[in-house]
């Protein structure tokens, strides 16, 4: 996979709008999208900081969303497809691995901490459940294979749905700003994160020098759920949508300074 593949480039504009993990809260991100319509400037760009599904009820109902919003978004005079990304999640990433469950080398240890980290809403919003995964796990790797052939079928049910998820980024970058889903370790560069983008580094909070040419690096989920936390070097968005907390968006302008907040 090339860089132009892995990694989103926004232009350059007046703000970025950065929105955090929604897991699976459709209703929040409606309001959201309804304020976010309503301040949004002819020349801001926006970004989806993952974890769109997951551990919320209405994963489907988020991603038909998010279409949604994005149609409206691009109907706008002068507004480009390079004016919006949506990056890949912890919860995109474990569904991704999920739907190749019967090439895993332990196919129920791995469904199992994945239904521990919030996949189970994920399956029942495309029609199955956690024990119909159980048991295909237990009878190996074919009854596994027509499983999660199923659940590529639901998903490709749902216009738009599959197209959405194999078109995910790993970061995105617009003026001196690194957008990721769950924070990068800083001594590794951009193309060598490996799983940093997704399950984070505990160095990303200590951070004490920007990284590469950027002022600063944007994520969308910690599992602490801490609200919008800045650092020198680093934002942190994360209010604990699908956890009982909020959904935040922020905007931000070219250099990393954050100058506006909401949430839903």
């Amino acid at each position: 996979m090339s860089d132009r593949e892995k990694f989103a480039a926004l232009k350059s504009g007046d703000r970025l709008w950065a929105v955090a993990s929604i897991h699976g809260e459709a209703e929040r991100l409606g309001r959201l999208h309804a304020e976010l319509a309503r301040r949004l400037g002819q020349n801001d760009r926006l970004v989806y900081l993952g974890n769109y599904v997951g551990h919320g009820a209405a994963a489907a109902e988020t991603i038909d969303e998010l279409l949604r919003f994005r149609l409206w978004f691009l109907a706008r005079p002068l507004v480009f497809v390079s004016d919006l990304a949506y990056l890949r999640g912890a919860q995109e990433e474990m569904w991704h691995k999920l739907l190749q469950l019967q090439f895993a080398t332990d196919p129920r240890g791995v469904l199992a901490w994945m239904l521990d980290h919030g996949v189970g809403a994920t399956l029942a919003a495309y029609g199955t459940t956690a024990d119909q995964g159980r048991v295909a796990a237990r009878d190996g790797a074919l009854t596994i294979g027509r499983w999660t052939s199923r659940i590529r079928d639901a998903v490709r049910a749902r216009p738009g749905h599959d197209l959405f998820f194999s078109g995910l980024r790993r970061a995105a970058t617009g003026g001196r700003v690194l957008f990721c889903h769950a924070g990068i370790d800083p001594s590794r560069p951009l193309n060598a994160q490996v799983d940093s983008f997704w399950w984070g580094s505990p160095a990303f909070a200590q951070m004490d020098r920007a990284y590469g040419d950027f002022a600063r690096v944007v994520r969308g989920y910690d599992r602490q759920h801490p609200g919008l936390v800045e650092t020198p070097f680093a934002v942190t968005i994360d209010g604990g949508a699908g956890f009982g907390g909020p959904l935040i968006a922020c905007a931000l302008d070219p250099d990393g300074q954050v100058v506006d907040r909401f949430e839903s």
